[in-house]
């Protein structure tokens, strides 16, 4: 059995991303399809919730960064997140496929899925869900699709 929540947003991103779906499915539907799937009833109504407080808007997130600003990490963030993830974080940023307010929602995302230890495979996943909801990221979507997968698709020999 699949118990975590990262697992069922996974298995919704690859399985419904580019059909073409109602923008809003039954939730019942969906419900049943995922516990069919295997997943526990309680993770899949926390992965509910996480992908409705993943459409909400960012006000809460819009921050004024100045071009020559860093990132501090905040003592909950550094025991959450490791050096590597933190950096991974901030390497996104600096490399354009996020920007200061994508960070933070990143950020809120990762902290939401509450019961996991956080890796980078985990945080490249999340930053595809929240570029994904966000209009106008297409081509920051797509390099980061190429890094979620590029390594997938190179351990296939």
């Amino acid at each position: 059995m699949k118990e975590s929540v990262l697992d069922v947003l996974m298995y919704l991103f690859e399985t419904y991303i580019g059909e073409d779906i109602e923008p809003e499915p039954d939730r019942n539907i969906l419900r049943i399809e995922l516990e069919n799937a295997g997943f526990n009833n309680q993770v899949v109504s926390h992965a509910l919730e996480w992908l409705d407080d993943l459409g909400e808007g960012d006000d809460d997130f819009d921050y004024a960064v100045l071009g020559n600003s860093t990132r501090i990490f905040n003592s909950r963030e550094i025991r959450r997140l490791d050096v590597d993830c933190r950096g991974y974080i901030v390497y996104l940023e600096q490399i354009g496929i996020l920007n200061a307010t994508q960070r933070e929602r990143v950020l809120d995302r990762i902290f939401a899925l509450a019961e996991r230890d956080i890796d980078i495979e985990d945080i490249k996943w999340v930053v595809l869900m929240v570029l994904f909801t966000q209009p106008g990221q297409e081509d920051a979507y797509a390099r980061m699709e190429d890094l979620v997968f590029e390594e997938k698709i190179g351990s296939i020999h």
